[in-house]
Order: C-alpha cells, then sequence, then structure tokens
C-alpha cells in the first residue's frame, strides 16, 4: 500500500495556563499544559479528523504570517 504525504501549516500559542495548537489547513485545533502536549494532542485530532483517508478539505496556506491588527469597539 502507497502511503501519501500531507504537509500540514500549524500555530501554537499560550492562552492562560495552556498551550493551544492550530492547524491552518484545516479546522482542527488542541491543547496541553506543555508545549509538546499540545502538539501531541493536534497530531491525534489530525490522525482522527483525516480518518476516512479524505485529504481533499485541505485547505493549502504557503507561506503564512502573522499579522497585528488593532480594532476598535465600543
Amino acid at each position: 500500500m502507497k502511503t501519501k504525504k500531507v504537509n500540514l501549516k500549524n500555530i501554537l500559542w499560550k492562552e492562560g495556563k495552556y498551550y493551544v495548537a492550530q492547524c491552518l489547513n484545516v479546522d482542527v485545533s488542541s491543547f496541553g499544559k506543555t508545549k509538546t502536549e499540545a502538539i501531541k494532542n493536534l497530531r491525534e485530532a489530525l490522525d482522527l479528523y483525516f480518518e476516512d483517508g479524505n485529504f481533499s478539505k485541505v485547505r493549502k496556506i504557503n507561506c503564512p504570517v502573522l499579522i497585528d491588527q488593532e480594532l476598535q469597539y465600543a
């Protein structure tokens, strides 16, 4: 059986006491008490998400850039 590979872009940040890991290519995220745990949990969530082998859900993300933007609200 031939295996396929897909490269995913993920981001990681600290939110309160936890680290959040999110995949930019699909709407999947997870968290953990450490960076390593958050990344491991994201991997497990992605494995479950792609369990059916349907990679057509993957959005192509090339060279993502983090942009700060200030919003005003009442």
